[in-house]
């Protein structure tokens, strides 16, 4: 028998769902006319009509949404949905739907990833997922892990507190020296020489959003194959999911790590973890799953159908399900424009940003000009400026714009497919006068 969350909860609150055994969803909630929730159909071949999908304040030019996306119309529709289903009967609502629900979101994630449903794990942010990944490779004494200078605080202190608890040697590796002269080579020799033959793991960012660098990712797996064969790599994936279309296949990594609430504009806290199963393999999960399997191997006494690795591995107990259950609807927006699209439309305006940055005397460009090794994330500096300031005088000249989280910290901008041409140009005439 298969199991679900049901049996935890017990046959009489099970019983009293039957109105809702189908499956069934209760009507989307009527929007008013003219409300921000009533947007014109989708022309996914439209950039106009796609920027109409999204209830941006248009006063303001939004250059920081990567940051924390809104919802398109389709997921905020979705939400509703599930959310009016929960508050008119959370437990009847919750136990007729969540398996097809979940099951929905886990084959919206496989399509987009180009890979099986059960090697992906849900998750509520990158964060999260960096930390249950980190926790659950197993290591061995002697073993190291490898991750670099350029990485993101999620990944650092994760890292440092696997180390404290059973004394996992950390190293870091310096892959550039400049990021706006970044190169491959210079990269890939970077992290060669920090490998060794006790490299259990290594901790990348695809995209880093310190300085706006891509790494070349491809031909970092390959160095890690050659140096450290039994080397996992595994990669915080979050500001190029959504803005590059690459599949984990592509890149050629063990473990990809992202949130949906970046670049795939998905609902807010939302995330996921993919693995090969080399990679599952190699872990033992860190929160109790609620997978139906594993709740029957514990009711038969530790026997029973073991669970899929993704499954496994996904946090168990309550989660903001009307966002969880929305992520399908945004990967079904993310579809019906393209993948490969929206990655051209990214680096179109990516590209317009650093063109226009570089221009404007008085501010150095941070991320290379290269389209290879840039994506979406664009940052620069206004010597003479404190970023803090900068960013403030950029909102009051109405343009949102944020700053990098690192020592040095830069002025920050990332245009997604919620923005046109003009809030680019607003944002460089605003720059320019800062300086």
């Amino acid at each position: 028998m298969h199991l679900t969350r049901r049996h935890l909860l017990g046959a009489t609150a099970a019983a009293g769902v039957t109105g809702l055994a189908t499956g069934c969803e209760p009507e989307r909630p009527a929007a008013q006319d003219g409300a921000a929730d009533d947007p014109p159909a989708l022309d996914p071949a439209s950039w106009d009509s796609v920027h109409a999908q999204f209830a941006l304040d248009r006063s303001r030019a939004h250059l920081a949404t990567f940051v924390f996306a809104p919802h398109p119309a389709p997921v905020r529709a979705a939400v509703a949905t599930h959310r009016d289903g929960l508050d008119r009967d959370a437990s009847g609502y919750l136990l007729a739907n969540e398996e097809r629900l979940d099951r929905a979101v886990l084959d919206a994630a496989a399509g987009h990833l180009g890979t099986n449903p059960d090697q992906i794990a849900l998750t509520d942010s990158t964060t999260m997922g960096l930390g249950l990944v980190y926790s659950a490779i197993r290591l061995r004494p002697g073993d190291e892990v490898l991750t670099t200078e350029h990485d993101f605080y999620a990944t650092h202190e994760s890292l440092r507190l696997r180390a404290e608890r059973d004394g996992v040697t950390v190293l870091r590796a310096r892959l550039y020296r400049d990021a706006a002269t970044a190169g491959v080579d210079e990269m890939v020799a970077g992290l060669a020489a920090a490998l060794t033959p006790r490299t259990r793991v290594v901790a990348l960012t695809w995209v880093h959003s310190s300085t706006g660098v891509k790494l070349p990712v491809r031909r970092l797996a390959e160095v890690v194959r050659e140096r450290s064969p039994e080397a996992l790599l595994c990669l915080d994936a979050v500001h190029g999911f959504g803005a590059d279309a690459s599949t984990p296949e592509q890149l050629g990594c063990d473990v990809l790590v992202s949130g949906c609430h970046k670049w795939l504009l998905g609902p807010r806290g939302t995330g996921l973890v993919w693995a090969t199963g080399r990679a599952w393999a190699r872990m033992t999960p860190v929160i109790p799953s609620f997978d139906g399997r594993v709740i029957g191997s514990w009711l038969a006494g530790g026997g029973g159908q073991p669970a899929p690795p993704g499954p496994a591995h996904t946090p168990g107990g309550y989660h903001s399900f009307e966002h969880r259950w929305a992520l399908a609807d945004a990967f079904g927006f993310h579809s019906r424009i393209g993948p490969a699209r929206v990655a051209e439309r990214t680096r179109e305006l990516a590209d317009r940003l650093k063109e226009g940055l570089a221009g404007v005397r008085g501010v150095r460009l941070v991320t290379p000009r290269a389209a290879d090794l840039s994506a979406g994330v664009v940052c620069c500096e206004v010597p003479g400026v404190p970023v803090g300031e900068a960013v403030g005088r950029l909102r009051s000249a109405g343009v949102v714009a944020s700053s990098t989280p690192y020592r040095p910290s830069y002025l920050r901008f990332g245009a997604t497919i919620a923005n046109g041409e003009q809030d680019v140009e607003a944002a460089l005439r605003a720059v320019r006068t800062l300086v």
